[in-house]
């Protein structure tokens, strides 16, 4: 599954920038716009990383984060903050927040420092590189090869081959294909699913004599 970053972000015009931004890397965000909202998303959720603004309606945010490390959740926090409050940065660094960020702030800042937040307070210890054979997926690298060649995938063929390496040897069905790589939780009725698996085996094994992704009729698709 796609690593999946909660996001508490008042501003409307930033959250969409953020969030629009982090799913195209390829992550799934759950937004929330207040820090009670927040505080009970991160009570009953597991998320990979939280990135979380200061100044929040109903609950602000070093108040969130208190609660969240009194509740001992681990979640690696990056605090937006305000470029002039430099004491909130320090608190929220004291009581419980990864890394903090002023605003305003350029998206591949933002990226970077999630990619380094999650290898340092974890993700070198779980599978950044996902493997089948001579495919190479690098989660943080962004960069996918096979047999040592490059290949060249949008932001959604990865995220689909991401999630088919996560259940390699299994059998998806186009439903939970749906699900997990574009989030719907229902069948809108298009070849979607189709056209981009096709895409990605054109590009996944036209050139290579040993082929990879697979389609399994009636149930869905396999890599193995």
């Amino acid at each position: 599954m796609p690593m999946k970053v909660l996001l508490l972000e008042d501003n409307s015009q930033c959250a969409d920038f953020i969030v629009q931004g982090l799913q195209q890397a390829g992550f799934q965000v759950i937004l929330s716009a207040d820090g009670v909202d927040g505080l009970f998303k991160a009570r009953t959720e597991t998320y990979d990383v939280a990135v979380i603004d200061i100044m929040l309606p109903k609950l602000d945010g070093l108040s969130v984060i208190e609660e969240v490390r009194r509740a001992k959740i681990k979640t690696p926090i990056i605090v937006l903050s305000a470029r002039d409050s430099v004491e909130s940065k320090v608190k929220g660094l004291e009581i419980g927040a990864d890394d903090y960020l002023s605003k305003p702030f350029s998206f591949s800042e933002l990226l970077a420092r999630i990619y380094a937040l999650l290898r340092r307070v974890g993700g070198e210890n779980e599978a950044s590189v996902l493997c089948l054979e001579d495919l190479e997926l690098d989660l943080f690298g962004h960069r996918v090869t096979r047999a040592g060649q490059k290949l060249d995938l949008t932001a959604l063929e990865f995220k689909l081959l991401e999630y088919l390496l996560r259940n390699k040897g299994r059998v998806v069905t186009k439903t939970t294909i749906l699900e997990h790589v574009w989030e719907y939780g229902f069948d809108p009725q298009t070849n979607v699913v189709e056209a981009q698996v096709c895409r990605l085996r054109e590009k996944l094994d036209k050139n290579f004599a040993r082929k990879l992704l697979k389609t399994v009729r009636g149930f869905g698709y396999v890599l193995e």
